[in-house]
């Protein structure tokens, strides 16, 4: 009796209950008072109040899932799980569960992303989130960029696997499927030979050229003869047994085939928009250059950043020269900070364009000079500064995002949420260092010896 009074008395103190002194003084809580919730709630439509189950979250709690998912970096089931256990991530979002209540539905952040992506555009939550930061920017002359991909979550794309996968998903999840269900005789096809021969094909450590073109030109033919006795069918039934989503897919199909049938008479280098996977059809190949991954599959991203706070200035899954973004990257650093005086950016920015552009605007860049003229000792030390600021503090940046908030390999599908997912990945890591760079303590001034 006594240890429930006293519980009672301690809880009532000062209004609120010890778990949320705990939350206030945790990075959690930290991170929240960091974050403009209710600029970010003006982002999404006023909640509707009619008809139909209650939502589990409103606007702010929908951002604070978000944030969330980046933050920790853990699947949809693994943060619901936590969400139900843990009182911080409640507290986070808004939303304390009762004793006897916990969420369900596992398929609830889908719903979430789905909702943001219908109503919100990424350039405008990344806006609110500046203008709220920008105050506890310090030196906000400095501008850094660089660009980066941000992989997405496919297998690693060939011709033939990309052609079998269609002619799977063309016979035996439609065609078949819908004989079956139609209660019709299937068309004559060489499908179930043609599986025998992928499968060896498949256990083979090493195909030579010619077993790869004959496996491909086998594959083509297959694929062309079931688009066409599917079309049949859909023809005969008027589409029956058919979702929105299969006719997309077929479309995708039909174009996959084109493009199949192109490459096996030109050189890869000749087609444009290249479908390197089924199920993504947005995703392109990225042409980086480097050593030890040439070519990477997924977003391109053009990053900014001022004092350590990143944010970004283009995303496409199509390649795009990152050079030719530095003028507009000025103008937009301009919009929310004073201005650029000083910029760091790679070899591969130093046109002669850019550096006219700069030499008018009087910025000061780190490229190499050009002509007989040399830097003077202190243009060499500032130039040497940033140069040294944009290859440790920017590029790290991208490990971080990748192996702490979950850009590793991006899983969810679409083009829109995939962006979104890391625009909330970068908002997260900005928002941990708003909150890290608030909470520290300045040491207090000496007093003067008499």
């Amino acid at each position: 009796m006594k240890d429930t009074v006293q519980l009672q008395i301690f809880k009532d103190f000062d209004g609120y209950s010890p778990k949320y002194h705990f939350f206030k003084n945790s990075l959690f809580g930290q991170i929240k008072d960091s974050i403009p919730w209710n600029e970010l709630a003006g982002c999404l439509p006023a909640e509707n109040t009619g008809p139909g189950a209650p939502r589990w979250f409103d606007a702010k709690g929908m951002f604070g899932m978000m944030f969330l998912k980046a933050y920790l970096n853990v699947s949809d089931r693994q943060l619901i799980e936590r969400f139900n256990t843990d009182y911080s991530l409640q507290m986070f979002c808004g939303k304390l569960l009762a004793e006897d209540k916990q969420i369900r539905d596992y398929t609830l952040m889908t719903g979430i992303r789905a909702y943001i992506e219908d109503h919100c555009e990424w350039e405008q939550v990344q806006s609110v989130l500046l203008n709220h930061w920008k105050k506890d920017v310090n030196n906000s002359h400095v501008l850094l960029m660089d660009a980066t991909c941000y992989e997405s979550y496919i297998r690693f794309p060939t011709d033939v696997k990309l052609l079998w996968e269609c002619c799977e998903w063309v016979f035996e999840k439609q065609l078949f499927r819908l004989c079956k269900i139609l209660k019709t005789k299937r068309p004559r096809s060489k499908y179930r030979e043609q599986k025998i021969k992928q499968l060896i094909y498949f256990r083979k450590r090493r195909n030579t050229h010619k077993e790869t073109l004959r496996r491909r030109k086998s594959l083509v033919y297959l694929l062309e003869k079931g688009i066409e006795q599917l079309q049949q069918i859909m023809d005969m039934f008027r589409g029956e047994c058919m979702r929105p989503e299969d006719f997309a897919c077929l479309r995708t199909i039909k174009k996959i085939l084109v493009q199949q049938t192109f490459l096996l008479t030109h050189k890869p280098s000749e087609l444009k928009d290249r479908i390197v996977s089924l199920h993504k059809p947005y995703v392109r190949p990225i042409v980086r250059g480097k050593e030890n991954k040439p070519v990477e599959f997924g977003m391109k991203v053009h990053m900014l950043q001022v004092d350590g706070l990143s944010f970004i200035d283009k995303m496409s899954f199509r390649n795009f020269n990152e050079c030719k973004r530095l003028k507009i990257s000025v103008v937009k650093h301009k919009t929310v900070f004073k201005g650029t005086t000083q910029l760091g950016a790679d070899r591969i920015y130093a046109t002669n364009e850019n550096r006219r552009y700069c030499t008018e605007n009087s910025i000061f860049t780190c490229f190499p000079k050009k002509g007989p003229k040399n830097h003077s000792k202190a243009e060499k030390i500032l130039s040497s500064e940033i140069s040294k600021q944009r290859a440790t503090v920017t590029e790290g940046i991208f490990g971080t995002h990748k192996n702490h908030y979950g850009l590793r390999k991006i899983k969810v599908r679409g083009e829109k949420r995939e962006k979104l997912m890391v625009l909330f990945a970068t908002m997260a890591a900005n928002a941990v260092k708003i909150a890290k760079k608030r909470n520290r303590v300045e040491p207090a001034p000496k007093e003067k010896a008499a």
